[in-house]
């Protein structure tokens, strides 16, 4: 086999998912993580369909996820009083597996980490491709060479900006902005959530074992701000949100006390072709969805095929990164659309709009053919048993 040492930038889902598989059938992965440790915090991510349970079956990881499962996260939307507005179970968002996603970051690492070495509080500074491998910089200043690099590192990949080009010609503002940080459960909302809406903006809160968690959305066009600068946005969110009711001041006043705080604009990733050279994407930094576009079941799903195709190929990343883009793309494509509509069902931009969200989604029978829909999306792809080429 040619093309073992592969070098995965990211250890968040693709990351771990794609090590755990490359070792198996033989590569030496090493996996290079810009945090110093395994990120904690996040909202909850769902599986839904047969290919994201099979693919999570054949890692060996699918029963311990079931075993930490949240249960799913049925959401109420109240008015301004706390009155109900419309109500949806638990598998509307929770799919037919929904877990935290940091317990998920936990577990690929925990099944992966024997079999690969990872390198955490460094990141890839730059990339030279020559005929025989890429030369690679550490921001630490540590060189080394690798047959290939992975770029599973997310919408905002450093990967993807080193060998293909700049972030705006691959990432779309979809209109909307999102938050969400931890919280003390005073309302003692247990595994679900309550959200409160007013045209183009909600506020939401939900609960789990550890406390409770608040998450935002609003319509804005595109802002420019400091990504790394916390402080700045806690202004652009209490800007976004002054003046509105409910529990939304307890909310904003709790912001001052997070340790961690996710804040990001509802965009999709574009990228075409998925590979360049030695160097290929997976995952979010690929074709990532912010929400709704399942995106953790596409990038375990893409962590299985692009693994599975080097093996098949015997390394030849020519032939892989090829036929790993043709199984995937019109799949990921199509979990993708999703994420075009999250942010207008979040926060639906006028009055009218919200009526007609709370409506259409108060007839149970509409709401089981989105279901459907969505399960059917999700299984949408022909996939192969690769598990023939392990080698471990």
């Amino acid at each position: 086999m040619s093309n073992k040492q592969v070098l995965v930038s990211g250890a968040s889902v693709a990351g771990p998912a794609l090590a755990y598989w490359l070792a198996r059938y033989g590569f030496e992965p090493t996996v290079v993580e810009i945090a110093p440790a395994l990120r904690g915090g996040g909202a909850a991510v769902d599986f839904r369909g047969e290919t994201h349970l099979t693919v999570l079956e054949r890692m060996g990881v699918l029963d311990r996820l079931r075993e930490i499962q949240t249960g799913g996260s049925p959401m109420t939307f109240v008015d301004e009083h706390g009155r109900t507005l419309l109500h949806l179970p638990a598998d509307f968002a929770g799919g037919e597996l929904e877990v935290l996603r940091s317990d998920l970051s936990r577990v690929l690492y925990e099944h992966s980490k024997g079999l690969a070495n990872y390198v955490f509080g460094d990141s890839i500074a730059g990339m030279t491709e020559t005929p025989d491998g890429v030369d690679v910089t550490f921001a630490s200043g540590a060189q080394r060479t690798f047959d290939l690099v992975i770029g599973a590192d997310g919408i905002h990949s450093g990967v993807r900006g080193l060998a293909f080009g700049p972030e705006e010609r691959f990432v779309s503002h979809l209109g909307y902005y999102v938050a969400s940080w931890d919280l003390p459960n005073h309302l003692g909302v247990p595994f679900e959530s309550l959200s409160h809406n007013v045209p183009g903006r909600l506020v939401s809160t939900g609960g789990d074992q550890d406390g409770a968690s608040a998450f935002v959305a609003f319509k804005s066009p595109r802002l420019h701000y400091d990504r790394r600068d916390v402080a700045q946005q806690h202004k652009l969110i209490s800007d976004a949100f002054g003046g509105l009711g409910w529990e939304t001041p307890r909310l904003l006043a709790s912001l001052e006390d997070t340790t961690e705080l996710y804040f990001d604009s509802i965009s999709r990733v574009d990228v075409r072709p998925w590979s360049r050279g030695r160097v290929a994407l997976v995952g979010d930094a690929a074709c990532g969805a912010t929400i709704g576009g399942m995106g953790a079941g596409t990038a375990i799903v893409g962590a299985y095929v692009l693994a599975g195709e080097l093996a098949a190929a015997d390394g030849d990343h020519e032939v892989a990164y090829r036929r790993y883009e043709d199984v995937m793309r019109g799949y990921a494509e199509g979990c993708q659309r999703g994420g075009d509509r999250a942010g207008k069902f979040l926060a639906p931009p006028s009055a009218f709009a919200l009526r007609m969200r709370n409506g259409l989604l108060s007839n149970r029978f509409l709401l089981n053919l989105m279901l459907k829909a969505g399960k059917d999306v999700s299984s949408k792809i022909d996939l192969h048993d690769y598990t023939h080429a392990d080698t471990v």
